[in-house]
This record gives C-alpha cells, structure tokens and sequence, in this order.
C-alpha cells in the first residue's frame, strides 16, 4: 500500500550547500549509504523512484525549506538545478520567506 505524502520539514534547518541539503534529506527520505550524493542521483531517487523504500511508499514527496542559505537566490545556479529536480506536481519544493 503506498501512503499519500511524504513530508520532509527542513524549515529552521540551516541549508548553506547541496552537501547540507543531502545530509538533511538523508534520514527522512530513507537515502542508502549508497546514494551519490548528487542530482542526477537524487532525480533518480525521487522520479525513476527504486533508490529509497520510504520514498517508494509515498505517492508525492513534498520539501519544505526556508528562503535562505542554499535558497536564498533561486536563480544561483546550484539552487535552480536542485529545484529543476523537483516536477511540481508528484516532487514538489516549497520554499518558505
């Protein structure tokens, strides 16, 4: 049976870099030892799905994140790659000011 949403709260969570991203996703989306750390690897996960159980149960991933560090410029380049992995619509970002 596969539940509805996947909740992952960064909010409050100090996010400067794609590597604090990944160490705070890690837990919550399930990601294995294994996962690669980047985001062709990360579309992998949350797209193609099969990288992680407890995104697999899930229907949609949703991420909350504040508008600063990593967020701050959503037009930086690093920031508008992470959130060009998300769909919108079954992976969703949703930065919050």
């Amino acid at each position: 049976m596969t539940d509805a949403e996947l909740v992952v709260d960064l909010r409050g969570r100090p996010i400067a870099t794609l590597d604090d991203f990944w160490e705070a996703v890690r837990e919550p989306c399930g990601l294995p030892a294994w996962f690669g750390r980047n985001l062709d690897a990360w579309a992998d996960a949350i797209d193609a799905r099969g990288v992680s159980d407890a995104i697999d149960r899930h229907a949609t991933l949703t991420v909350h994140a504040d508008r600063q560090g990593l967020f701050a410029d959503t037009d930086a380049p690093k920031a508008r790659a992470l959130a060009a992995t998300f769909d919108g619509v079954r992976n969703r970002l949703v930065l919050h000011p």
